[in-house]
């Protein structure tokens, strides 16, 4: 099991619906994000220019260095759901997992001293039935979550509808392997690897 998002770029409007109802939805105290949505550009050249919106969050990696590093286990990796998550009640607020993580995509949460990300909503989502607030508020259909290894579930057929060439992930520095991918279609930007 591989629970992970996939996100259509070419639909994403960069409206931070997503980061809005992460932020309500896990109560995460203010100026923290579990979820960001940056722009990528514009580019090239009037009047042929680009500009697509990338949402960024927990990258759902194969291969987790930020779990690696955890000298409590409390970042581990469910072994029902695959999903990564946090056990606040161990963690000592080290941040040896945000200095691991590629993406930059956990928090430090001052008021408890604790790490924190975003955890694929298992609140709502251990039982198979619900999703995550981010796909559910996508306002422009844009979020798609489900089991990578399940060829039924929505991300496998809209990565498989949607074609290899046009199926990306933010780049793997390491041995990461992240699971979390982007569909942008050429005719609409050209995906930039982003440093």
């Amino acid at each position: 099991m591989r629970k992970c998002l996939v996100i259509d770029l070419d639909r994403c409007t960069g409206c931070d619906s997503c980061v809005v109802a992460c932020k309500l939805e896990n109560n995460i105290a203010l100026g923290e994000y579990w979820n960001r949505v940056v722009p990528v550009g514009p580019s090239g050249d009037f009047p042929n220019m680009e500009l697509y919106w990338l949402p960024a969050q927990c990258q759902q990696c194969e291969n987790p260095q930020c779990v690696h590093v955890c000298p409590t286990g409390a970042s581990y990796r469910d072994p029902d759901t695959s999903v990564v998550l946090v056990d606040k009640s161990k963690c000592i607020g080290c941040q040896y997992c945000m200095m691991a993580c590629p993406y930059g995509v956990r928090s430090f949460n001052k008021n408890e001293k604790v790490v924190e990300k975003c955890t694929l909503c298992s609140h709502l989502t251990a039982d198979g039935k619900g999703e995550p607030a981010c796909v559910h508020n996508c306002c422009a259909g844009a979020r798609f979550f489900g089991d990578l290894d399940d060829p039924e579930s929505i991300v496998s057929k809209k990565i498989a509808e949607a074609g290899a060439e046009n199926v990306h992930h933010l780049p793997d520095p390491g041995n990461s392997k992240p699971t979390t991918a982007y569909i942008l279609h050429s005719s609409v930007a050209t995906w930039k690897e982003l440093k």
